[in-house]
């Protein structure tokens, strides 16, 4: 025996081929991809990421000695880990930064030079 899905089945709504649902028109467009849209995805995406970062840092709070420079203490391990990347995320913006700087520098000398032929 096979099934044809074009057929709705005894608990799908039947609506008429063609025909838009009730409160809608035809041509009214599907609501697109917006900016507040994309905030709120992202915001959604944060907060599930920072309540990870919170297990992770309370999952591992057992004490390890950290010595730096001279410096030298004991620290959680999640604490100490999210400060490695920070630092790591901090560095990688600044190389990021110069970057950005040193490409808008050419952009802007070639812009001003006269054109050669």
């Amino acid at each position: 025996m096979t099934t044809d899905s074009s057929i709705p089945g005894p608990d799908e709504e039947r609506v008429g081929a063609g025909t838009p649902e009730a409160g809608t028109s035809a041509t009214d467009p599907a609501p697109g991809f917006t900016r507040a849209s994309a905030a709120w995805v992202a915001t959604g995406v944060a907060l599930l990421l920072l309540i990870l970062l919170i297990v992770f840092v309370l999952q591992n709070s057992t004490k390890v000695a950290v010595q730096f420079l001279s410096l030298d203490g004991t620290i959680p391990l999640g604490m100490a880990l999210l400060i490695a990347a920070v630092g790591g995320g901090v560095m990688v913006g600044i190389a990021g930064v110069a970057r950005v700087t040193q490409l808008r520098r050419i952009a802007r000398r070639t812009r001003r030079s006269p054109a050669r032929p």
